[in-house]
């Protein structure tokens, strides 16, 4: 598979064309962001990890019967994946108060939240990725009620196999974010799923293992990673 030219470059992922018309590249960077791209760090191996943990989910995803954009890895830092029409919407599950639902809502960090909270956000950082509903999506033809329907499904699969993922391992799925897109007229989950964009969560200790290291300045960004990977199982050698 050959890589062409630069399709998009976001803040921590680029993305390739291929030789292959319905086929990209997905490379991992070690860029490390926060804030809308205000605070931004160079975190060695980070790009690596996250390329390795991310195909590890999606596989575990695609053997509960969740459709992905994952084919396989192809180096270190890059997947093969499928080219989706990308859907400009995000997905939040929350199983636990943490984050911006603490701060609009007054309520404590570390909340149980049953059932799991779902939000819907527009992904755009300009607008610092404001919050929409199914009416806002429809309106202005982000994607159609069916669609909608599907992304909230898969995103409630998602949740129902990753947080006996996690638990098993001894952490919990505080919360995460999904994009799907489009692939031959079905809705596939596609983006990353890495701690990047989850909060992940010691069982026992409640210790912080995901992004919010960088965001909070705690340290220790990659090695958290690193642990959590190691706790599933995966070897990143």
């Amino acid at each position: 598979m050959e890589k062409k030219a630069e399709l998009y470059r976001g803040k921590a992922k680029s993305v390739y064309t291929t030789d292959d018309a319905d086929r990209l590249i997905l490379q991992f960077r070690n860029d490390t962001s926060a804030f809308d791209g205000e605070k931004i760090e160079q975190l060695d191996r980070k790009g690596m990890v996250n390329n390795k943990f991310n195909h590890f989910i999606m596989t575990k995803l695609e053997e509960a019967g969740i459709a992905t954009q994952m084919d396989r890895l192809i180096a270190d830092d890059e997947a093969l994946v499928k080219k989706l029409d990308m859907i400009p919407v995000e997905c939040v599950v929350r199983n636990v108060a943490a984050g911006s639902i603490c701060r609009r809502l007054g309520v404590k960090e570390g909340m149980d939240l049953s059932p799991p909270t779902f939000e819907f956000f527009l992904k755009n950082d300009q607008l610092h990725d404001p919050m929409i509903n199914e009416y806002h999506i429809q309106s202005f033809g982000w994607a159609t009620a069916e669609q909608v329907t599907a992304m909230k499904e898969q995103t409630f699969k998602v949740n129902d196999v990753l947080k006996k993922l996690f638990d098993d391992a001894g952490l919990i799925l505080v919360d995460y974010k999904l994009e799907f897109g489009v692939f031959n007229g079905e809705i596939i989950l596609g983006d990353e799923f890495t701690p990047d964009g989850c909060r992940l969560w010691d069982k026992e200790t409640r210790d912080k293992l995901d992004k919010d290291r960088f965001r909070q300045g705690l340290g220790g960004v990659v090695e958290a990673y690193e642990a959590v990977a190691a706790r599933l199982g995966l070897n990143l050698d």
